[in-house]
């Protein structure tokens, strides 16, 4: 059986059993800051399980896209080396939301298991909670299991918990003994790769409170999960999971495009490694994220560098992980489409990295292979951690790379030394950046011992006011300036890239002004500067009045930032997603996952998609704390980062954006004027910045640039006058040293019959010159004849002079002389008898030809 008809089969029983069918969830949980990636299929329905969200199905089931490579579900340094461990993998899972229990879920799990897949049941092995006799008792009554293949198993195995606190339950997990003995039980649980877990049935029917007491849900949930390529090696009977057809046709590219048979067993390690590591990368990046320097991003610069090591291995020096992505969208881009459609933007960015990497990974192993031999001849082997963090801190070494090749040459790595470094450097950071703070408002508003405790929240009105009637609800006072809290208050706090409001709060017609405005838990802290000394209490009514100039300057480039977002996706890919963002009334930045330099032309394109959009006078739709659910039914973007309660903002431009936004905009796209991209950078490996401007920003912009120009222009008109100055001094300084030559041609040239004959080369810059210098040498010359040639473009020029006595009395004509010598040179010519000029086109005549002249062949044709 494929693994694509086992993952179907799962999928169609549970829908036999009335599942709701869920798509996937993205591996980047971008609605969840508190994971890097979706570790398993419960994820996107942790609302369900908190009690803060719901569905309109009670029942579902799906494949979900896993990645475990940080905290407690760290397989990384398995991964290669075991069979059954990987850094990506599919969750199958089905799940009740307080509809059937335990009874359903063991019967079912049975019931596909056994008479789906055949599984021989003798081989077959439950474990439940220690004190779930529940579980226990339905096992015996719902299955025909040997009983005797049910044990139980305390917290540590077998009771899943959500965090700390909140929902929580005892699990039941279904086990495979593949051993000669399929009757010992001592291989359960024990981490055996004779003895796997196959199937996790947890039950969520508890809710732990802050004192650690449990307390029983009124409602009941059903959470199970099963590892996809550990039942497909089960079900086609492969001793790894790497030998199902899930990892084989990328193990057997790697093995063709390397020359290396899939034989030993460092070269298997090395092909299992890179085969899961193209997995995870290729789905990461294909749901957005990027490799880079922080939080997910690094540790997929780890995963690919960890990958790349292991090329090594196989003699790979070159990039060619990034060809793998052909192979892994063959085999799963019927399942998961997104592989098929950033096929071309997964390779640019991991072949981007293959290529910025290998220096470092050879100097590396360079500088490894020098500490090594040194730790060698003093008899020691333990590396240092200073060695160590330089390996890491000054050539961009990982770590992980460190410890496994130490671990081949048999060393050991001071870990302790190495921590003690980076905790060093981090709290050199920690303190750069607390002295940063020190020196702003916010440091002092942001102390712990804030007490508003009791305090309403503020009411935000800045949406449609510019200005709102409030009351004090709490102030504090530091200096000349005091930190006040209203009811209501049309200031926006810096949020989602957008920068705060600043303004006034006016006092029996005075105004204080407010420099900044933070959040403290739901209250707006407003940061007054009162010089004054007013007497500003709680319970006095201000009026709340915002910079409205500078508040439109904001909204325009708010607004024009989500026309950017929406055409960079139309014209470069929608793979195009926000990494950060800063709004203010000067300009707007836009941070975006892309492999390449944005081209001139693609910005200009840009632009003018921009631009048209905006003068469709395209009102904004505000849809204002609306379910998060119905928010992504409509369609909308989230950003990069952002945190989304229950109900959320959703802010529509017509049929160009919809995303996810609680900032403030303009109502109709015509405000926002003229949009204009000032500048395109890289920020780090694979994020790129485009900064922009519009209205007042854009008008700013356009005086500059039209005074640069202007700027330009008058600079120009000077350099050329001085460029024709200096051309006309040159010319008369050439010319002079040209003439300064022509009384040694005189001297040195060749009697005949009572007159000379002068023929040479000279270097001249232009046909005029050189008849200048011909005209010259004929006033020079008593009696003679001169043919001058200069080359210019691969090309000659000839002059021809003849003194007035020898027109007279011999009757040559420079015309005639000039024609005869250009007829040598491919070319023709003529002119007056005195002076005469022609062209030649083959120069590597010349010399012959100035020799027949300097024999006289010339004068009679």
């Amino acid at each position: 059986m494929t693994s694509r008809e086992i993952r179907q089969q799962f999928i169609s029983f549970f829908q036999s059993k009335e599942h709701r069918y869920v798509q996937s969830a993205p591996v980047v949980p971008y609605d969840d800051p508190t994971l890097l990636f979706t570790n398993a299929g419960m994820n996107q329905f942790k609302d369900v399980f908190l009690n803060t969200g719901t569905r309109d199905y009670r029942r579902a089931a799906n494949t979900q896209k896993c990645i475990r490579v940080s905290g407690k579900h760290n397989d990384l340094e398995e991964v290669g080396h075991d069979t059954y461990h990987h850094t990506f993998f599919e969750m199958l899972g089905n799940w009740s939301f307080g509809d059937y229990y335990k009874k359903e879920a063991i019967g079912w799990a049975w019931e596909l298991l056994t008479e789906v897949w055949k599984l021989p049941k003798h081989r077959l092995w439950a474990s439940v909670y220690r004190t779930d006799d529940e579980a226990m008792e339905l096992w015996k009554s719902e299955t025909d299991i040997n009983p005797d293949h049910i044990l139980r198993f305390d917290e540590k195995d077998n009771f899943w918990e959500m965090g700390e606190t909140g929902p929580c339950g005892p699990c039941s997990e279904i086990h495979i003994n593949l051993s000669d003995d399929p009757d010992d039980p001592s291989l359960v649980n024990a981490g055996s790769p004779l003895c796997i877990e196959v199937w996790n049935l947890v039950f969520i029917q508890y809710n732990r409170d802050a004192e650690g007491k449990l307390h029983e849900l009124p409602a009941k949930h059903v959470d199970t999960g099963m590892g996809f390529e550990r039942i497909c090696a089960v079900i086609q009977g492969k001793p790894s999971n790497y030998d199902t057809d899930v990892f084989m046709p990328l193990i057997n590219a790697i093995s063709k495009i390397s020359g290396v048979p899939y034989q030993e067993e460092s070269q298997q390690i090395a092909m299992r490694v890179i085969a899961d590591h193209i997995r995870t990368l290729s789905f990461a990046i294909a749901d957005g994220a990027t490799p880079g320097n922080e939080g997910r991003g690094y540790v997929l610069r780890r995963i690919l560098r960890r990958a790349a090591r292991y090329a090594r291995k196989l003699s790979m020096r070159e990039p060619f992980l990034y060809q793998l992505v052909d192979v892994l969208a063959d085999s799963m881009g019927d399942v998961f489409p997104e592989i098929i459609e950033k096929k071309d933007h997964i390779k640019r960015v991991i072949q981007g990295e293959e290529v910025s990497f290998n220096h470092t990974l050879d100097r590396g192993i360079e500088l490894f292979e020098s500490i090594s031999q040194k730790l060698r001849s003093e008899g020691s082997n333990t590396i240092q951690g200073e060695d160590v963090f330089k390996l890491y801190d000054t050539f961009g070494f990982p770590v992980d790379l460190t410890m496994v090749m130490a671990n081949e040459a048999g060393l050991i790595v001071d870990q302790d030394g190495f921590n003690r470094l980076m905790e060093e450097q981090k709290a050199r950071a920690r303190e750069a950046t607390r002295q940063k703070l020190a020196s702003t408002h916010i440091q002092t508003a942001t102390a712990t011992d804030w007490d508003l405790e009791g305090v309403p929240a503020t009411q935000f009105t800045g949406y449609d006011a510019m200005q709102t009637p409030s009351e004090i609800l709490a102030v504090r006072k530091d200096g000349t300036v005091d930190f006040v809290v209203l009811d209501k208050s049309p200031f926006y706090v810096e949020a989602g890239g957008q920068i705060s409001d600043r303004g006034t709060l006016i006092i029996e017609s005075i105004s204080l002004p407010v420099v900044d405005v933070m959040k403290v838990a739901d209250k707006v802290v407003h940061i007054v500067e009162n010089l004054q000394e007013l007497p500003v209490t709680v319970g006095t009514k201000v009026l709340a009045q915002i910079d409205a100039v500078r508040r439109y300057d904001i909204m325009r480039n708010h607004s024009a930032t989500h026309f950017l977002h929406a055409a960079m996706r139309n014209l470069l890919g929608t793979h195009i997603q926000q990494a950060g963002s800063y709004v203010g009334p000067d300009r707007l930045r836009f941070d975006f996952n892309h492999p390449a330099k944005v081209t001139a032309e693609e910005i200009r394109l840009i632009e003018q998609t921009v631009n048209e959009q905006l003068r469709r006078n395209i009102p904004i739709q505000h849809h204002k704390q609306i379910e998060l659910n119905e928010a992504k039914a409509m369609g909308a973007l989230s950003f990069f980062g952002d945190k989304y309660g229950d109900y959320v903002n959703v802010v529509q431009f017509g049929d160009i954006s919809m995303e996810f936004c609680g900032g403030t905009h303009v109502k109709n796209s015509s405000e926002i004027g003229l949009f204009k991209i000032v500048s395109e950078s890289s920020i780090a490996s694979g994020v790129r910045r485009i900064e922009a401007v519009t209205g007042k920003g854009a008008e700013e912009y356009l005086y500059q640039q039209m005074e640069k120009v202007r700027e330009a222009e008058s600079k120009i008109s000077e350099l050329t006058e001085t460029k024709k100055k200096l051309e006309k001094e040159l010319t008369a300084l050439h010319l002079q040293q040209s003439r300064s030559q022509l009384d040694s041609l005189i001297d040195q040239a060749i009697s005949k019959d009572g007159f000379i004959l002068v023929g040479t080369t000279i270097a001249t810059e232009s046909m005029d010159e050189l008849k200048m210098l011909a005209d010259t040498l004929r006033e020079k010359m008593k009696s003679g004849v001169g043919l001058l040639a200069s080359v210019h473009d691969d090309k000659v020029s000839l002059v021809c002079v003849v003194t007035d006595g020898l027109i007279k009395d011999k009757g040559f004509s420079a015309g005639k002389i000039v024609g005869a010598a250009a007829k040598e040179l491919g070319g023709n010519g003529g002119g007056k008898p005195h002076l005469a000029t022609a062209g030649g086109k083959d120069v590597s005549k010349l010399e012959s030809m100035l020799a027949m002249f300097k024999d006289g062949k010339l004068l009679n044709n």
